[in-house]
């Protein structure tokens, strides 16, 4: 396929050879020559770790090990209407593409016609009415423009690039409800724990409540301290009630991203949360140009601008279609087969643009405009991948530290705790210093979980961040089951 890059002045004999190169190579792309934008990034990530894996290559059912949670992913898979509408966007560019593509061949259609006619005595010589029939039977060709300048090539390349870019929005989609789905259950998992303390604190203080209100009865103690453990059941029941609520919003979220019922009982963490995810190897930050969905599909964006300028840019030139027509033509139907009945028809045109009012100037004008927008779009989504890896990165390697530093905090205040217990029971201090504990107590237990689960998410978004499993075959464990029932209906593929 011969490439032209612009436009330029010469003698006739070159332009004659020109053209007749063109004619001889049957199309020529008149689009200017793709070049893949330098990376507008830094060369490596500031919290940058070579141990690990590649996540591009690790599957999700291979990163996320909880059963319950591939069950869940599995499900969204099936059902969530988001990736469902992807898919169908993907069919809808697939046949856009077919449709273009299908313009660089002629449409030949078959034809059968008969014709009767009468002319009246006085518009014929010989006086009398005619009438006549005509029996036609062939095939015919519609106007196929030969696409010498590529202006119909340009096209089915902007299609396909269209189509490519909309598949590549659907496996980001696909990775994007991944995470979601993830993230979710995390959240559950947090606020499953946080209810799970929180009514061992209310258990705790409603136990203490009724000591304190006996010792109030028989005169061992003051109104004050019963009213300030009063407060402390308060504040833990209040604190019950917001995350049961929490929970249930959670919960209907989730519901909404797998896309069917979900019913998770409450269930404790486990101590091996830490280890549900396997180690990411960050690589370097041109490793995203073939790893993450959302560049691949700016990518394909800017290529469909660059064949856009190269359709522009024919327009210029005359258009050569051509139209005929071959079959058999009588009088009689009889004889609508027979030897000298063969009847032919061929149109070709040519058209040359000369005034249109500046139309194909502001088209190539625009079509230059948005392959500049492609770029900076292309750019952006670049600039934004990297920020999601340094910002995954960093909040790892913090939130680790937070967490040491939650564990300590909770060791502390529980250590607090007793002894504050302690020195009231001995009369050495009043009860406000035991409920001052027991509320940052009851602080720091929240703290811890919300931390860890803060940590775990950092995870799930630097798998995602960094392509995960798009360089994986989309295979499903046969071992994840979903939490309750699996979904009727077949899987869109």
């Amino acid at each position: 396929m011969t490439r032209i890059s612009g436009y330029g002045h010469g003698t006739p004999r070159r332009h004659m050879s020109i053209a007749l190169a063109l004619l001889l190579a049957g199309c020529a792309s008149m689009a200017p020559t793709y070049e893949v934008p330098p990376l507008p990034v830094a060369s490596r990530y500031s919290e940058a770790d070579q141990d690990g894996a590649n996540a591009a290559a690790i599957a999700w059912h291979d990163y996320f090990t909880d059963p319950r949670l591939q069950g869940l992913i599995t499900r969204a898979l099936d059902n969530n209407r988001d990736l469902r509408s992807a898919i169908l966007h993907v069919e809808e560019a697939r046949a856009s593409y077919g449709i273009q593509h299908a313009g660089l061949f002629p449409t030949l259609d078959a034809q059968a016609g008969v014709t009767r006619s009468r002319v009246p005595a006085d518009l014929n010589l010989t006086r009398k009415p005619l009438l006549g029939n005509e029996f036609q039977v062939g095939l015919g060709m519609a106007s196929w423009e030969l696409d010498f300048w590529g202006r119909v090539r340009s096209l089915q390349d902007a299609a396909l690039q269209d189509y490519l870019a909309t598949d590549a929005a659907r496996r980001a989609t696909r990775l994007a409800l991944i995470t979601q789905v993830a993230n979710s259950y995390l959240g559950l998992r947090e606020l499953d724990e946080r209810i799970i303390l929180a009514r061992q604190t209310i258990a705790s203080r409603t136990e203490t409540l009724r000591i304190f209100s006996r010792r109030v009865e028989v005169g061992s103690t003051s109104r004050l301290d019963l009213t300030q453990v009063q407060t402390l059941l308060t504040q833990a029941q209040a604190l019950g009630a917001q995350l049961e609520q929490a929970r249930a919003s959670q919960l209907n979220a989730l519901t909404l991203l797998v896309g069917t019922p979900v019913d998770l009982p409450a269930q404790r963490a486990s101590s091996d949360d830490q280890d549900m995810f396997m180690e990411l190897r960050e690589g370097l930050p041109s490793a995203l140009l073939i790893q993450r969905p959302d560049i691949i599909a700016a990518e394909h964006q800017l290529r469909a601008a660059n064949a856009n300028i190269g359709a522009a840019r024919a327009a210029f030139f005359p258009r050569v279609a051509l139209t005929g027509s071959l079959g058999s033509a009588s009088a009689e139907l009889d004889g609508l087969f027979a030897n000298g009945s063969m009847a032919w028809q061929f149109a070709p045109s040519i058209s040359l643009p000369l005034f249109d009012g500046g139309r194909r100037r502001n088209n190539l004008s625009l079509a230059e405009v948005r392959r500049d927008l492609a770029v900076a779009h292309y750019e952006k989504t670049v600039q934004g991948a990297f920020r999601d890896v340094s910002d995954a990165l960093a909040a790892r390697r913090w939130l680790s530290q937070q967490l040491r530093i939650a564990q300590n905090a909770l060791a502390t205040q529980t250590e607090r705790a007793r002894l504050s217990r302690l020195r009231y029971d001995n009369g050495a201090s009043a009860f406000l210093d035991v409920l001052d504990a027991q509320r940052d107590l009851l602080v720091a237990e929240q703290q811890l979980v919300q931390t860890r689960r803060a940590l775990l998410s950092s995870r799930v978004s630097l798998y995602a961040a960094l392509g995960g499993g798009s360089l994986a075959a989309d295979a499903v464990p046969t071992d994840a089951q979903p939490p309750t029932e699996p979904a009727r209906g077949a899987r869109l593929p």
